[in-house]
C-alpha cells in the first residue's frame, strides 16, 4: 500500500498540484473542517460510490487517523484504483481546513 504523510500532502498542494483527495470520515467529523477540496465519502459507502471515481486517477484517502483510510486504500486497489494513504490523518494535518 503506498502511503504519504500530511506534510507532503500539504507540501503539494501548496505547490498548486491538483489532489483527488477523499475523506472517508463521517459526515459530522469532516463538518469540524476537512483538507481544502476533499470529498467526503464516509468509509461505509465507499464500495457504493467507488463507481464515482476514475482508474485513471490518483487518489488521496485520508481520516481521522489513518486506520479507515488505510482499510479504503486496500479495498480500493483491490479494485484497481490508484489509492494512496494519508498516514497519520487529520490529527496530524497541520495545513489549511474548510
Amino acid at each position: 500500500m503506498k502511503e504519504i504523510t500530511p506534510k507532503e500532502v500539504e507540501n503539494l498542494l501548496i505547490q498548486g498540484k491538483e489532489l483527488n483527495i477523499i475523506d472517508v470520515r463521517e459526515v459530522e467529523e469532516v463538518a469540524a473542517g476537512k483538507i481544502p477540496g476533499a470529498v467526503n465519502i464516509p468509509l461505509g459507502l465507499v464500495e457504493f460510490r467507488m463507481s464515482e471515481l476514475e482508474k485513471t486517477k490518483e487518489y488521496i484517502m485520508v481520516c481521522r487517523s489513518g486506520g479507515r483510510s488505510g482499510r479504503a486504500t486496500q479495498f480500493l486497489e483491490g479494485q484497481g484504483y490508484n489509492v494512496t494513504n494519508m498516514t497519520g490523518g487529520m490529527l496530524e494535518w497541520e495545513g489549511e481546513t474548510e
